[in-house]
């Protein structure tokens, strides 16, 4: 086990210092940086000091030479510094505080509404009564994913809003305002959770061990909770980590329909005035996100199936 966990982190370190590099070369390849282009964008540079000039790129780093940044801004993040933001003059890290905690809230909420549709998803598709409700149930996962999140976001917001007047066009802290968006997030995220999920409890009632269990007098319930579930999990954790971007990405997007303050309205200010260190910041947090949920995904995989970690060990004996 300590064997698999240290491959683990060696591997989600190795994935964040290629995401690093990655960035900081497409970075490096425009044509021009950013000091400069918020000097073109001012007046078109008319009554800018050169001497001004040079001393912002010497502030922000960019008088030296791409090698030397590319240690420097390393050296910085290993310590949580990631520069400063070229638009606003606050640090990278304060500016992603900020705006953080309103996404977290709706990511977190939209996750637990995939997480919930999942749920119910799978338990009318195998314990339902009438039986009719699984064939209705198996229908809703391709559907729900057919559905862009902004689509059923301006649905929301025309029929809660506009015609029965139910909830705010901007955000006021009701719970309207807070559970509606993390609806329209959810719903298309748990269409990939549920259908991973139905082919994984097909696939496990497939095996022999079922009708062991079965012939035990075991319960469906019982049989369903206690062993099915547990051994059809593991896909299900894989997609919920790797859906990650589609989480961030919806937030985004539903954001920026329900006006809502976040990782959304400021990466979209860092794009549209040429941000670039702002910009690297949150690939960077959004990419750690990624890896910690996966590292941690991993580390829960032999939790529920030992064997994947006794699979490990005769080629990691071999290396």
């Amino acid at each position: 086990m300590a064997r698999y966990i240290r491959q683990r982190v060696l591997h989600a370190v190795l994935v964040l210092w290629l995401t690093y590099t990655v960035i900081f070369v497409a970075v490096t390849l425009l044509p021009a940086n950013p000091v400069t282009a918020l000097v073109n964008s001012m007046s078109d540079g008319a009554g800018i000091d050169p001497a001004v000039v040079e001393d912002m790129k010497s502030y922000y780093g960019y008088d030296h030479s791409a090698f030397l940044r590319y240690f420097h801004q390393l050296f910085g993040l290993l310590q949580g510094n990631f520069g400063y933001s070229i638009s606003t003059g606050q640090t990278v890290a304060q500016r992603i505080t900020e705006a953080l905690p309103s996404t977290l809230v709706l990511a977190g909420l939209a996750f637990a509404v995939a997480a919930l549709i999942t749920a119910a998803v799978a338990w009318f598709a195998y314990l339902g009564s009438p039986r009719f409700l699984s064939r209705i149930a198996r229908v809703v996962p391709p559907l729900f994913s057919a559905v862009p999140p902004f689509w059923i976001g301006i649905v929301a917001l025309q029929i809660l809003s506009f015609h029965f007047g139910l909830m705010s066009v901007f955000p006021d802290g009701s719970l309207l305002s807070e559970l509606v968006p993390a609806v329209v997030l959810g719903i298309p995220l748990s269409a990939a959770f549920a259908q991973v999920l139905l082919k994984s409890i097909d696939a496990t009632y497939r095996q022999e061990f079922v009708e062991v269990v079965r012939a035990k007098g075991a319960s469906e319930r019982w049989l369903f909770f206690r062993h099915v579930l547990k051994n059809a999990a593991a896909p299900t954790l894989t997609v919920a980590a790797n859906t990650l971007g589609l989480l961030v990405g919806g937030a985004v997007v539903t954001e920026t329909v329900f006006s809502r303050n976040g990782v959304g309205s400021v990466l979209e200010q860092a794009v549209s005035s040429q941000d670039l260190a702002l910009i690297q910041g949150f690939v960077l947090m959004i990419a750690a996100v990624f890896v910690v949920v996966n590292l941690a995904v991993d580390l829960i995989y032999p939790l529920l199936d030992p064997r994947i970690v006794r699979e490990t060990e005769p080629a990691a004996a071999v290396a």
